[in-house]
């Protein structure tokens, strides 16, 4: 990914309204302090989605769905990150600096999508003019107003129509050798690597043309389909054919439908299903499945229903599990033997597809089915099998509803996983009804109470160290705690929402969204106390740890056996006086 220096980011979001930018799409009501609206990122009826002003952040309490203008941007009109920045630099007039990216690392990059585009154009135009081509389209019934949405074309026939018409000197020649679109034989001659074919280009996700896709129009000649090989534009497994059309067509994708082969998204296009896409030639990859719930909560997986079709599936459930977040939904959908979804929109239509696609199976249901083919649930034996099949595959979908269910289904199926209740499970009634008088509530965490008010208001990291003297404890949370207030010493003026965007893509990233939408009580004059009486007791706390380290040090090597600065240091910290704790913020 392209790197923008922080400063940049810093002074982007300092700059940007979140309610301008979340309001010019989302119409946004005034609560109070903050703005609240029916949440853009999934079905509501009473508005759970907020946006605050001074923290310049969103937060859904219904998806959960959280971030700063950046990400909004990026989710509602789906965009990358570099795409979503220039995006909102354009509204607050700052230009993004270009020489921090990696497309201007290689001055030649921007030339490369320039000879992909001057290729497709002449494959568009050769098609106007191929009366083969054109019959072939007219045959399969794709309109022209869905050739112009695909930017379909023709390759003509001969070894050097595209060389000739683009190859105008040996820099060109080069472009076109390193997008792709030339092939060498034994002797080292070059020619054009599509020949006689119907052209259908793949875009990325800005919606510049990358590679080609090319079909035979004869039946007997091979490969039926040919495709660009990997180059520097184009990756074919974390690309999908057919979603930038999605995106053109649709202001709110429901649903992604995945399907095989190029005509098979034309099709359904051409039959008002405008929600189809395509693996360019391989199997579904993580970062297809990524991509597929980047941009749409349920996924439809379309196969021939044969060996290979089931097999094609299966390493889709592979790719798609460690992604079953809470709210998405993947189906599959297995096809009559000889048939594919460019026959069944023709013969059926679209209310016929869309039948079949109602009836499609959950992914919970193929999963289980598939691991338990062969297994007999009747012995306990077949039990035992299914739940080994099953444990890894379960252990990969992340925490939440989803995990929980599959888990639970999982001990319907095999009883792996119920436990009969211990002796030690039956509590007295007298106990039952609360915590005993010995064991008194747990305290909240201190460094979970200052990162909430460090997060609230960022500038209170300035009252202390930029080394915190309590950077050694070894404690859960505290290693962020140091990182957050050397950011803030290094960039006095980041705001939460810079402050929680530093660390996207990073495991901290979501609890720490967690804790920025949390209300805090009180005041801001009473934060900047009770985040000094946290920072206190943990530097307290961070001085016991030492105290312990080092009695511990003489017990295995004797007083004497001490270096002189330990004993002095030693002695210095047992002839601190006791000094009353602070009482820990909640």
């Amino acid at each position: 990914m392209a790197r923008i220096p922080d400063a940049f980011i810093d002074d982007l979001l300092a700059r940007t309204d979140i309610v301008e930018v979340v309001g010019s799409r989302v119409p946004l009501k005034r609560q109070g302090k903050e703005f609240s609206a029916r949440c853009p990122f999934h079905d509501e009826r009473s508005p759970s989605f907020t946006v605050s002003p001074v923290k310049q952040f969103y937060h859904c309490f219904g998806c959960g769905a959280h971030g700063t203008a950046i990400s909004f941007v990026m989710q509602y009109d789906r965009l990358e990150f570099l795409d979503a920045v220039e995006e909102l630099a354009k509204r607050v007039g700052m230009d993004v600096p270009k020489e921090t990216t990696q497309r201007a690392a290689d001055p030649q990059l921007q030339a490369l999508y320039g000879v992909v585009e001057s290729a497709m154009v002449f494959f568009r135009q050769q098609l106007k003019s191929n009366a083969k081509a054109r019959e072939y389209f007219d045959r399969r019934g794709v309109s022209e107003a869905i050739r112009e949405q695909f930017q379909l074309g023709y390759a003509p026939d001969g070894f050097e129509a595209l060389k000739n018409a683009l190859g105008t000197d040996a820099t060109r020649l080069g472009l076109l050798e390193r997008a792709g679109l030339f092939s060498k034989n034994d002797s080292g001659r070059v020619y054009d690597k599509f020949r006689d074919r119907v052209m259908f280009p793949i875009h990325d996700r800005r919606g510049r043309p990358i590679a080609f896709g090319g079909r035979v129009i004869e039946k007997d000649a091979s490969p039926k389909y040919l495709n660009s090989p990997e180059t520097q534009l184009f990756h074919k497994g974390r690309e999908l054919y057919g979603l930038w059309q999605v995106r053109g067509a649709n202001s709110k994708i429901e649903r992604l439908i995945v399907v095989e082969g190029y005509m098979d998204v034309i099709a359904l296009f051409q039959h008002g299903v405008t929600q189809a896409v395509a693996t360019l030639g391989t199997a579904t990859t993580s970062d297809h499945a990524e991509l597929l719930f980047r941009n749409a909560p349920d996924v439809y997986f379309c196969f021939d229903g044969d060996r290979a079709g089931r097999g094609a599936a299966w390493k889709a459930v592979e790719s798609v599990l460690p992604r079953m977040k809470d709210g998405r939904q993947a189906f599959y959908l297995f096809l009559p033997e000889g048939e594919d979804p460019d026959t069944i929109v023709r013969n059926e239509g679209r209310e016929g597809f869309e039948a079949r696609l109602q009836s499609a199976t959950p992914l919970s249901q193929f999963l289980f089915d598939t691991l338990a083919q062969d297994v007999n649930l009747a012995t306990l034996e077949g039990k035992g099998r299914l739940a080994e099949r099953a444990k890894p595959m379960l252990a990969q979908i992340p925490d939440g509803a989803f995990a929980d269910l599959m888990r639970q289904r999982l001990t319907e199926l095999t009883g792996v996983g119920a436990r009969a209740a211990s002796p030690e499970t039956h509590v007295p009634t007298q106990r039952a009804h609360g915590p005993s008088r010995h064991a008194p509530p747990p305290k909240q965490s201190l460094v979970r109470s200052a990162i909430l008010r460090l997060l609230h208001k960022p500038a209170l990291a300035l009252e202390v160290s930029a080394d915190p003297p309590f950077a050694s404890l070894r404690q859960p949370g505290v290693p962020l705690l140091v990182e957050l207030i050397g950011l803030v010493h290094a960039r006095p003026d980041i705001g939460a929402a810079a402050l929680i965007e530093h660390f996207a893509g990073r495991e901290e990233q979501d609890p720490l969204q967690k804790l920025v939408v949390q209300q805090l009580p009180g005041i801001d004059t009473k934060w900047q106390e009770e985040f000094l009486d946290n920072v206190n007791n943990l530097t307290r706390d961070a001085l016991d740890q030492r105290t312990a380290d080092l009695q511990a040090r003489m017990s295995e090597v004797g007083f004497a056996g001490m270096s002189d600065a330990e004993k002095d240091e030693l002695k210095s910290l047992l002839a601190r006086r006791a000094v009353p704790r602070s009482s820990d913020s909640t």
